[in-house]
């Protein structure tokens, strides 16, 4: 999940919005995105569940979180990656890389 760009349902916009957003722009470039899905397609506001690759075989999903540029959603029962998130979402939290930085304005928390 990454911070929003713009109010969303009950979610505001965000301050670290457009830098979450920049990055995976400069993440993805001009490459194809891959999309892998787990057990379900889509959740109950019909909105598409996948994981992201790029042509180059970068785990999209698992680098933004790693990054800190976006945080831990799952839905069950799409939960093959969980842990996996947990873990590099802890390391960014403990390195205070992006969402979990010291400045407090777009700390999710």
């Amino acid at each position: 999940d990454t911070p929003e760009t713009k109010n969303v349902f009950k979610k505001k916009k965000s301050p670290f919005g457009e830098t979450s957003k920049k990055f995976l722009e400069d993440l993805i470039g001009n490459q194809k995105v891959r999309l892998v899905f787990d057990v379900g397609k889509k959740d109950h506001y019909n909105r598409w569940l996948a994981y992201a690759y790029l042509e180059d075989g970068v785990f999209i999903n698992s680098t933004m979180i790693k990054e800190g540029m976006a945080v831990i959603m799952t839905i069950p029962p799409n939960v093959k990656y969980a842990d996996e998130f947990i873990v590099l979402q802890k390391s960014a939290r403990d390195r205070k890389l992006g969402l979990w930085s010291d400045d407090s304005s777009h700390n999710l928390d």
